[in-house]
């Protein structure tokens, strides 16, 4: 990498501008485009993410007082309030979610060897969605109740390294058990999830293809119990149950036999019941890795914080997914950064040091790696005394 670009250009480097290029072609993105192409819309949007603007207006303000730098940094033609909106109306929001499937596809193998809570060899995803409320006067399409509007963020994030292989955005009165269907489940992995998503019919597709569900089970479960385990009350089990369901329909969608593991907190007091279909675990690793499940929630929040969508750019619905797969590329993208130069920094740290370098010329790197931090003590031969006693 050459020394002397912006760091915004280094990172947008990093990306597989080729591969971008092809789904721009095969949506037709540049279609009838002259000048503002899906690339500059890319490049700008990310400029935005990643120095936390808060509309058009203070987009364009930003990029135009850099305006003998664009060129440098890859944004082609006229940066303006209307024609950044039509490219967000426009553009086929596609473009911008295979793309950052993509990139998750190149971040993943980066953090397989990351640690988990579990010693184990599986991989283990975690399944939720997230809303994200919107005002009904301005997103009519995505009403919610009948004064709300909201849209669902529905997330399969992987442990190793909160990175999400699946996402999918719905409106606010999609359900959570629904997301099931668009899954394609990986043999062999774990799927942690609350009971918002116990649906036994669709939960037996795992079972068929060899995938293995931990999900919390709900207060009126129906169920008798045909085997139980030995188990040791000191570390906070309370039962380890074969059991069999006993509601028609549900015994219907899934006929074979359930794990039931109950356990209670012992500073807290409250219990927890989770439900599997793996019978190998311990006990106690099953409900270590249901409390891995609240990665998620961190994740969520992290990027709610973090990244820009609570406030959207445009009011359609292909501008608001646009921004958000955008958003989602942009911290995948980060993420790669961070284990390529084996940064010590966090994703927050990397963002913030980020929005403040964009316009240096430094190599990316250098930027981005942290100084050790150092105690020294301080020197108080100069100073003057207040008291003396």
């Amino acid at each position: 990498m050459r020394v002397g670009k912006f760091v915004f250009a280094q990172l947008m480097e990093l990306l597989p501008w080729k591969r971008f290029q092809r789904l721009v072609a095969k949506y037709e993105g540049d279609r009838y485009v002259k000048q503002f192409s899906c690339s500059s819309q890319f490049l700008c949007m990310a400029f935005a993410q990643l120095t936390y603007r808060e509309s058009l207006r203070d987009i364009e303000a930003c990029l135009r007082a850099h305006e003998a730098k664009l060129y440098h940094l890859g944004i082609r033609g006229r940066i303006s309030r209307s024609t950044l909106a039509d490219a967000n109306e426009s553009r086929d929001w596609r473009i911008y979610a295979e793309f950052a499937q993509a990139l998750i596809g190149i971040a993943r193998p980066l953090y397989v060897d990351d640690p988990l809570e579990v010693e184990l060899a599986n991989t283990v995803y975690a399944l939720d969605s997230t809303l994200i409320e919107l005002c009904l006067s301005m997103f009519p399409w995505a009403r919610y109740r009948s004064n709300d509007s909201a849209i669902k963020l529905h997330t399969l994030l992987d442990l190793r390294g909160s990175i999400p292989s699946f996402l999918y955005v719905s409106d606010g009165k999609f359900s959570d058990y629904a997301i099931l269907d668009q899954l394609i489940p990986e043999p062999g992995a774990f799927y942690v999830m609350d009971r918002g998503f116990v649906d036994f019919a669709r939960l037996h597709r795992f079972q068929e293809v060899g995938a293995f569900f931990v999900i919390r089970a709900k207060s009126n479960l129906n169920a008798r119990r045909r085997y139980s385990r030995p188990i040791d009350r000191s570390t906070g089990l309370r039962s380890d149950h074969t059991i069999v369901l006993n509601n028609f329909y549900a015994h219907q969608g899934f006929p074979e036999p359930l794990r039931r593991v109950r356990i209670k907190d012992l500073q807290s007091g409250k219990s927890l019941v989770v439900l599997t279909n793996n019978f190998a675990l311990p006990a106690l690793s099953i409900t270590t890795l249901y409390r891995c499940r609240w990665q998620i929630e961190l994740f969520f929040k992290w990027i709610k914080q973090h990244l820009r969508i609570k406030a959207f750019f445009g009011t359609s619905e292909n501008a608001v997914k646009t921004q958000i797969w955008i958003a989602v590329a942009v911290y995948v993208l980060v993420a790669i950064v961070k284990k390529r130069f084996r940064l010590d920094a966090s994703l927050y740290e990397l963002l913030q040091i980020l929005s403040l370098t964009l316009f240096e010329r430094e190599p990316i790197d250098q930027v981005l790696t942290l100084p050790p931090r150092t105690h020294q003590p301080l020197d108080l031969a100069n100073q003057l005394t207040l008291f003396e006693f």
